[in-house]
């Protein structure tokens, strides 16, 4: 968001906002778009918005025709760096209810010293695009599972992306499993981003816990990574996540940025 630069003037009662579909809507002055409103379903369910705006008023007028005519609660996420976008959701009634801390993660075993990490006694490590889709899905609605059972799913960092109704995983290929004997205990998903990978997110299951499974699992992540010629990943964590936040600050993961989800009930 950049209202400094806005070429609108924010007293101008010219510019009409209009609900262009069921989930977007455009402000207009003088024929031109000057600010557009969107607004998307999540697959846990919630409905956030995004606004984007030439200028501060611009921004609010949107907000009010769409705080108008969906729903409540209402979430939104803005970069904790850009104030500017901060104090537009604030003005609108969002309140902060989360942040998401973003981690440069080295891929280098020198510096985060996991050349020497193995997988606990009696589990292997399935690469990427090598897992039996049943087992991974079965393993992918037990973690959910037990994680919406505990902190709640909202709390875990996840990479948004359009998907059929009740599929939450949607690219097998992109997930790294751990076996123990017959049964899938834990997954690490990685976005193969041309600059830099992403991971999207580490779980393994309650009855697997405190093994060395997650670190294991980012071992293996992060060597492939760095065969490949990737010298650093993206991660992000919940603020509230301490062991996943002791996970990557243990290798070297370096904090690079902030992500603030808000809400308006």
């Amino acid at each position: 968001m950049d209202f400094p630069h806005s070429p609108s003037n924010p007293d101008n009662h010219a510019v009409v906002v209009t609900r262009v579909s069921d989930l977007q809507w455009h402000a207009v002055e003088d024929d031109r778009v000057v600010g557009r409103g969107d607004a998307a379903r999540r697959p846990d369910g919630r409905l956030f918005i995004s606004i984007d705006a030439w200028h501060g008023a611009v921004f609010d007028r949107i907000a009010d025709a769409m705080l108008t005519e969906l729903p409540a609660p209402l979430h939104a996420v803005a970069d904790e760096a850009d104030q500017d976008s901060m104090s537009a959701w604030e003005r609108a009634g969002f309140s902060a209810a989360r942040r998401e801390w973003g981690y440069t993660v080295p891929t280098d075993p020198q510096r985060t010293g996991l050349g020497a990490v193995r997988p606990p006694s009696g589990v292997t490590i399935v690469p990427a695009g090598e897992a039996d889709e049943g087992p991974l899905r079965a393993l992918d609605g037990v973690v959910r599972a037990e994680v919406e059972a505990a902190a709640g799913w909202r709390t875990m960092p996840a990479e948004v992306l359009p998907r059929p109704a009740g599929v939450t995983l949607l690219d097998p290929s992109k997930y790294a499993v751990a076996r123990h004997v017959d049964r899938y205990v834990g997954l690490i998903r990685v976005a193969p981003l041309p600059r830099q990978p992403r991971i999207g997110l580490i779980a393994v299951r309650g009855d697997s816990h405190r093994r060395g499974i997650a670190r294991a699992l980012l071992a293996h992540a992060l060597g492939s990574m760095h065969r490949s010629g990737k010298a650093s990943a993206w991660a992000e964590v919940d603020e509230s996540n301490a062991a996943a936040t002791a996970l990557f600050e243990g290798i070297g993961a370096r904090r690079a940025g902030s992500t603030v989800e808000f809400v308006r009930r």
